[in-house]
């Protein structure tokens, strides 16, 4: 299902484009998480979409930077440092935006890379952190 890439090979995406990954990724992690409560459908879609959005996944990324190594900053400047075509949400800052479009494409460049171990690491310690 996934083909990992190279790390080199992951740097030639856009970080829009890793973001695109990483916010799939994501989602779908937070769906698990949320399946795994045994909630109903409604709860758990209330459950996942308050950990999938802006402002949940900006203030997941100040939980992380303290472990992020000096490739992973990089990976998250770029993120935050991308142009989308459109406005952030109203719901968020543009800070915080930019912000989760970085936590994004960390999560999205992990993943295409087949780092599943350093994933599970930092979803551990963010569940661990902060109750998600």
């Amino acid at each position: 299902m996934n083909k990992t890439i190279s790390k080199a090979e992951a740097r030639n995406y856009s970080a829009l484009q890793l973001a695109f990954i990483g916010d799939a990724v994501y989602n779908l992690v937070m769906r698990l998480h949320s399946l795994q409560e045994g909630k109903g459908l409604r709860a758990m879609h209330m459950r996942t979409t308050g950990r999938v959005n802006a402002v949940a996944q900006s203030k997941a990324l100040k939980t992380l930077e303290g472990l992020l190594d000096e490739e992973e900053l990089d990976i998250v400047r770029r993120g935050r440092n991308a142009h989308p075509r459109h406005q952030a949400p109203r719901s968020a800052t543009t800070a915080q935006y930019c912000a989760s479009t970085g936590f994004e494409a960390l999560i999205g460049y992990h993943y295409l890379t087949g780092q599943t171990d350093r994933l599970r690491e930092l979803f551990t310690y963010l569940q661990t952190h902060t109750g998600e």
